[in-house]
């Protein structure tokens, strides 16, 4: 294992986060919200409410830029959203999860803590030079983000979809030759 589970589990939900901004937007409504929260696993309170859908759409663009940006960058704006938040990382067990940390109160709005929880994942890998493990997927015709956890570095799409068109485009050319 790379990084620990509650780092990987943080990086999974902010790619996916970020991805939700790609064409079709994915994140328009209360249900898709609510789909966000339950699959990845977010806890405490959240009232999904327009206002948590509207806040969570805004910082779409600023976690994109943590993700895909440069080591120094990353390291400027998770300090700046932990300083934001004031966090006081804590460690914390619930549910099936053995202990962990969380930074941010339950309370919190969940713009909030997606950003701390994001911010807290990059720590890990801005400490150990990982950020050649974020990347946009190699598809001309997507712009998605990719989180390459395998252990040889060799994830090159976002998703099955693009990797899949990419392979009938290879073929295709080979075809035609």
């Amino acid at each position: 294992m790379l990084f620990a589970h509650d780092t990987e589990a943080n990086l999974i939900s902010a790619v996916a986060l970020a991805n939700t901004a790609a064409t079709p937007d994915t994140l328009t409504t209360l249900e898709e919200l609510d789909a966000f929260f339950r699959s990845f696993g977010y806890t405490g309170w959240s009232a999904r409410r327009r206002a948590d859908l509207d806040d969570i759409r805004a910082i779409r663009g600023e976690v994109r830029r943590l993700l895909t940006g440069t080591r120094d960058d990353a390291v400027a704006t998770v300090n700046l959203w932990l300083a934001e938040a004031q966090a006081i990382p804590r460690l914390v067990r619930h549910d099936d999860m053995d202990w962990h940390v969380h930074a941010i109160a339950d309370t919190a709005p969940l713009a909030a803590r997606i950003r701390v929880e994001t911010a807290m994942a990059m720590i890990d890998v801005v400490r150990a030079d990982e950020m050649c493990r974020l990347d946009v997927c190699a598809d001309d015709d997507c712009d998605g983000i990719v989180l390459d956890l395998s252990r040889n570095r060799s994830r090159r799409f976002c998703s099955t979809s693009c990797t899949n068109r990419a392979a009938v485009a290879a073929y295709r050319a080979r075809q035609a030759q």
